[in-house]
């Protein structure tokens, strides 16, 4: 079993730094880290965004959104998210169990 809670917990205080990683070239404005969606032909970061507080993310233009960190992790590397969790567990040192 995968605690969600955990990993999306210690993924939200890390959350800037696994943002850089995971959507490079993306920029912060204010609360929010603006980038482009790497899922779709976006030439300008703008309407792909995520709240750097609470994990939540959406692309206005497609109206692709999700809730926390996890969910943004199964969305851009196209994994269910059982498999998110697992590999942003992980990449954070969380043990599963």
């Amino acid at each position: 079993m995968i605690d969600f809670g955990k990993v999306n917990a210690a993924a939200l205080s890390s959350l800037p730094s696994l943002l850089d990683r995971w959507l490079p070239g993306g920029r912060r404005e204010g609360r929010e880290y603006v980038a482009r969606n790497p899922r779709r032909a976006d030439r300008t970061p703008g309407s792909f965004r995520i709240n750097i507080s609470t994990g939540r993310w959406a692309d206005f233009a497609t109206g692709d959104t999700g809730g926390d960190p996890v969910s943004l992790a199964a969305f851009l590397f196209d994994l269910s998210q059982l498999e998110a969790a697992r590999r942003v567990a992980a990449m954070l040192g969380i043990r599963e169990g």
